[in-house]
């Protein structure tokens, strides 16, 4: 993956999105990581993989509450409202 600064994202942005549509970019602020531009294809992607994830814990959260496994589908809601993925 490119790294770039802000100040270079800033300065050569034509350029930067232009790199995007083929990898990722990371752009760095004060030399840590804030930010990665990625193509709008790939974002898209990116969305829909977290949708069949989310309808697949989703699924499996049912499964397990009809058959009585009622801590991991409680665990499933914890971990969805805490934001983790896995």
């Amino acid at each position: 993956m490119d790294i770039l600064s802000a100040n270079e994202a800033k300065t050569h942005f034509g350029e930067m999105l232009l790199k995007a549509q083929r990898a990722p970019i990371q752009i760095n602020k004060n030399g840590k990581p804030v930010a990665v531009v990625i193509s709008a294809d790939e974002y898209q992607s990116v969305e829909a993989l977290k949708i069949s994830l989310l309808q697949a814990r989703s699924q499996q959260a049912r499964v397990d509450i009809k058959s009585g496994n009622l801590i991991e589908g409680v665990s499933f809601f914890d971990e969805l409202e805490a934001g983790h993925h896995g």
